[in-house]
């Protein structure tokens, strides 16, 4: 077996274009879309790369329910430098789904980290973490 890489974390989304936006807050940019016909309805593709990985963003087009739950995958986790800053920007930018005010302190987990968690569009579960 020669698993080389990440290839991307795939995503469901009720809206598109209101993920898109959100992901580009992020950083984010959506460098391709397309459209996957079923025999349910026409689900909606974007690709989008975020801070070293692809995100790829699926609109079902059969209407199936976007429901988050805590399961196998429970958050995505983003890496960054100067956490206090980034929530800033995110804030300036339109986020307001944070769980804390501020990042939480965790000197003895994973050689200590700052970690503040906040939710997409549809619900999904983001981590911003810097590591001390």
């Amino acid at each position: 077996m020669r698993i080389t890489s990440l290839a991307h974390v795939a995503l469901y989304t009720k809206d598109l274009e209101k993920s898109l936006a959100f992901y580009e807050k992020l950083g984010g940019r959506c460098y391709t879309r397309a459209s996957s016909e079923k025999s349910s309805g026409v689900n909606l593709l974007a690709m989008v790369r975020l801070a070293g990985f692809d995100l790829e963003l699926i609109q079902p087009g059969d209407g199936t329910e976007i429901r988050p739950v805590e399961g196998a995958w429970p958050h995505v986790a983003l890496e960054v430098e100067r956490i206090e800053e980034t929530v800033a920007e995110l804030r300036e930018a339109g986020v307001d789904t944070f769980s804390t005010e501020v990042p939480n302190e965790l000197p003895n987990l994973f050689g200590g980290i700052r970690n503040i968690f906040f939710f997409g569009p549809d619900g999904e579960k983001i981590e911003l973490i810097e590591h001390l």
